[in-house]
């Protein structure tokens, strides 16, 4: 069965380096989390697929969705593996907040 996968905008990263220093400070217990507004419409979906990182419009790199949670303050946490798993750099437009990839566009 295809994945789903989401895309996200890494705000204020300069290039790869910075995102990968970014999560791995996020990093605890080989998990990481990415807050958001709302619960992904198609979450059970997204289980097993790849967060993807842009930088600069350009999609450099993935990190594995493990679950969502709730969170008290009522936002959504992406829970994701611990390690960033770099791409070979995709052309992408930059949004706000995330954006489904069908598993055809993936890198």
């Amino acid at each position: 069965m295809p994945k789903l996968h989401l895309t996200k905008v890494a705000f204020a990263c300069r290039d790869l380096e910075a995102l990968q220093q970014r999560m791995a400070s996020r990093a605890i217990a080989g998990e990481v989390r990415v807050a958001t507004r709302m619960r992904p419409k198609r979450a059970a979906e997204l289980i097993g697929g790849n967060l993807y990182w842009i930088v600069k419009h350009r999609l450099v790199a993935g990190i594995e969705i493990l679950r969502f949670e709730d969170r008290e303050d009522g936002r959504i946490d992406i829970v994701c593996a611990g390690e960033l798993v770099a791409v070979s750099p995709m052309p992408r437009r930059a949004h706000q907040g995330w954006r489904y990839l069908e598993d055809a566009d993936a890198p």
